[in-house]
């Protein structure tokens, strides 16, 4: 299963659902994270240390040092890893309106960190962007 990887197709069919709870990111040493019970929903090792993605309330309980609170935007078309300008078309137009975004690429979907307050905003740019793809069939 390869996923979409056709540009329209994908802008057309993304469907982003924002989800409830509210994330962070935190960056802890390997070591110090395996010992701790944690439910990251995305991660990622770096030379500077293993970065996490997790709900806030979770950081905090805790006590991790965190930045960025932000929302997840899930965009559900099952997009291809190999789809070309998929997620350089949606944080263009999300630039253009001053809304930051971490991507996360997984097997079946792209999710979007936006920030918190900026969720609401960010939900109508992609829904613009499905619509004008629809029109420009």
């Amino acid at each position: 299963m390869n996923g979409e990887a056709n540009l329209l197709k994908l802008l057309q069919n993304m469907r982003p659902e924002l989800q409830d709870g509210e994330y962070v990111f935190c960056s802890l040493e390997p070591a110090v994270a395996s010992e701790l019970c944690l439910s990251p929903v995305g991660q990622f090792l770096e030379e500077e240390g293993l970065t996490l993605i997790l709900a806030k309330d979770e950081a905090e309980a805790n006590r991790l040092d965190f930045t960025f609170p932000c929302r997840k935007i899930t965009l559900k078309v099952h997009s291809s890893l190999e789809a070309i300008g998929f997620l350089a078309v949606v944080t263009e137009k999300l630039a253009q309106q001053g809304i930051s975004v971490n991507a996360f690429s997984a097997y079946f979907h792209d999710h979007l960190f936006v920030p918190t307050e900026k969720a609401e905003d960010a939900m109508r740019v992609l829904g613009d962007v499905v619509r004008k793809s629809l029109r420009s069939q």
